[in-house]
């Protein structure tokens, strides 16, 4: 296994606990058409881009919207919620601890910047530690997750090859990129995600207070 050199690390539910807000929300929209948004439905969208969610849900549950009404109808109810997230627990901790260390790190999200913005408002100090942050709505980005692209990108903007870097997700789709990407990944599964969907994971850890440096050769 290639000496791991830098960090890149998904943003909502691993580093900011976000994913109970976009249930809501999508619960209520779900609930005005008398349809339910189940925990089989989120684990179909988690990782997604924004769009490529709301497709998915307008599909599934043969919603009389278009996507792009889907998402219109999300950002109305959104925008109140997101800048109310918390971190998760020993996201801002460990990030903090490897920056200290000197080891290179980045964000890689499916987040647009418009909703990037919102739930990191209170949060720019915490986020000036990352050498680069890769959005969703990234021109570089092609394809969202499960497409490596936002990998890739992040991994260049490191300077880092991609078997050097070591990836932290908690979505199925993400930890797919990441392997497309050719790096190593952790995942960090939600309490309500079953195990199985995390099998091309190189390890699966509860949360990040529990990653061990020692295990990929990092420094402590």
């Amino acid at each position: 296994m290639p000496k791991i050199t830098h960090l890149i690390y998904d943003f909502d539910g691993l580093l900011l606990d976000t994913e109970p807000i976009y249930c809501r929300v999508n619960e209520m929209i779900a609930s005005r058409y008398g349809k339910t948004f189940t925990r089989a439905l989120h684990r179909q969208i988690m990782g997604r881009q924004a769009l490529d969610c709301a497709q998915i849900l307008v599909t599934e549950l043969d919603l009389p919207l278009t996507a792009q009404a889907h998402l219109q109808a999300r950002d109305q109810l959104i925008y109140d919620l997101l800048p109310q997230a918390e971190p998760m627990p020993g996201a801002v901790e460990m990030t903090q601890r490897f920056y200290q260390l000197g080891v290179p790190q980045a964000i890689a999200t499916s987040s647009a910047d418009v909703t990037f913005k919102l739930k990191t408002q209170h949060y720019q100090a915490w986020l000036s530690i990352f050498k680069a942050i890769v959005l969703g709505s990234d021109p570089a980005v092609k394809r969202s997750k499960p497409a490596p692209d936002s990998f890739l990108v992040a991994a260049q903007r490191l300077g880092a090859d991609p078997e050097r870097c070591l990836v932290f997700e908690d979505s199925p789709a993400g930890v797919k990129a990441a392997k497309q990407a050719g790096m190593a990944v952790v995942a960090v599964p939600a309490a309500h995600m079953e195990a199985k969907l995390y099998s091309e994971a190189d390890q699966v850890i509860a949360n990040l207070a529990e990653f061990d440096p020692q295990v990929w050769r990092l420094p402590e």
